[in-house]
């Protein structure tokens, strides 16, 4: 057997398990602080103003927020998500953003649920794979369950 496929489903398996879960949650009370990973909602007059430099799609915008000061937000952008489904990576790229172009704010925060969920399926693959593919031992010795005729003899010197 070989035993590289095993370790490539295994590694897959415990990245995803390590990597864990966020979801975007409402910020409620106060505004978003520099350093925190944001979301925040585009409105109309935004999409137009916005149109020109990131399309007309706008749906929401993610990110990083580096600064907040002088009445718009500074975001190193990760994501954007578009109005008819669908997104766009972006690699950090700055964008200023003024409040008046934005609705809902979001907060990306560890979400301990679904990444017990994820490390649960996680480890039942883990069984899966030991189980069919034989790692902890009692599995065949890869001879074909086929005796050979030399297998029991034994030479002995002439006397």
């Amino acid at each position: 057997m070989n035993v590289r496929r095993p370790l490539v489903g295994l590694t897959a398996l415990l990245s995803f398990a390590v990597a864990g879960c966020y979801t975007l949650r409402p910020v409620t009370g106060t505004a978003p602080k520099p350093g925190m990973t944001v979301a925040f909602d585009v409105n109309d007059v935004g999409r137009v103003a916005l149109g020109g430099t990131m399309g007309p799609e706008i749906g929401q915008i993610e990110g990083k927020l580096l600064e907040d000061g002088s009445g718009e937000y500074l975001l190193s952008v990760s994501l954007v998500r578009l109005l008819r489904g669908g997104e766009q990576t972006w690699n950090g790229e700055q964008v200023r953003l003024k409040p008046e172009y934005l609705g809902n704010t979001y907060e990306r925060r560890f979400s301990l649920g679904r990444s017990l969920a994820i490390g649960a399926l996680s480890a039942g693959g883990l069984a899966a794979i030991i189980v069919t593919r034989n790692l902890l031992g009692g599995g065949s010795t890869g001879d074909g369950g086929q005796p050979c005729d030399t297998c029991g003899t034994q030479r002995l010197g002439r006397p």
